[in-house]
């Protein structure tokens, strides 16, 4: 699963490709969880294995993409 992060007053993205095994649903309860303290880290594991940590308080969005299955490529991709 992809999952992008968008920072406060800065173009660029934080980009990070999960587990595939990761729950959905989960996922989305952490980051809930994380976001709603004014103060704090968010912090996500990639599939390497690195740890990335988000102060939360310049969180602008969190955007999570489908499991890496679900992509389409070429003609057919909506």
């Amino acid at each position: 699963m992809d999952v992008r992060i968008g920072i406060m007053q800065t173009p660029k993205e934080i980009e990070l490709e999960l587990p595939e095994d990761i729950d959905r649903e989960s996922l989305m309860k952490d980051i809930d969880s994380a976001l709603c303290k004014a103060e704090g880290v968010l912090w996500l594991n990639d599939r390497r294995g690195r740890r990335v940590g988000v102060p939360v308080a310049h969180v602008a969005y969190v955007e999570l993409g489908p499991p890496v299955g679900e992509r389409r490529v070429g003609f057919g991709a909506p």
